[in-house]
């Protein structure tokens, strides 16, 4: 499970039979006080894949910025380079999918109204609403 922002807009391509997968590169960030009480952040980047419908969402409502809740499992590919050195890449395949925006931040609802948008992916899962980061439940 993870919480964060988009770092760019989500690559859709779609393979033979028309099946759609996304691909974007997904920021969470850590807030603690280290031992002299002086807040301390540090972000991680993930590669998030999404495949058919959730991709599509993606594709439709997702952009660089976006504050989304990803569900799902880690997923680690190998592969040769042109030279033969073997490369490796672990990635998010993402199961479900809540957009955590406010409407006016998609573009949905009057600016300011502060609901969150309703769209999820394949199973539903209740989240609190976001305030402060030492408010989160985890």
């Amino acid at each position: 499970m993870l919480i964060g922002n988009l770092g760019k807009d989500p690559d859709v391509q779609y393979l033979e039979g028309n099946i759609a997968v996304a691909k974007f590169p997904l920021a969470t960030t850590e807030t603690f006080k280290d031992r002299t009480g002086k807040l301390i952040s540090q972000t991680e980047w993930h590669t998030v894949v999404l495949w058919r419908g959730l991709a599509e969402l993606a594709q439709k409502y997702l952009h660089k910025g976006s504050l989304v809740y990803i569900e799902g499992r880690l997923k680690t590919r190998s592969w040769e380079d042109k030279e033969g050195n073997k490369k490796f890449a672990t990635e998010v395949v993402g199961d479900n999918l809540i957009m955590l925006d406010k409407r006016a931040d998609v573009g949905g609802g009057p600016p300011g109204s502060g609901e969150g948008h309703g769209i999820e992916g394949l199973s539903s899962v209740d989240i609190p609403p976001i305030g402060d980061a030492n408010d989160l439940p985890f």
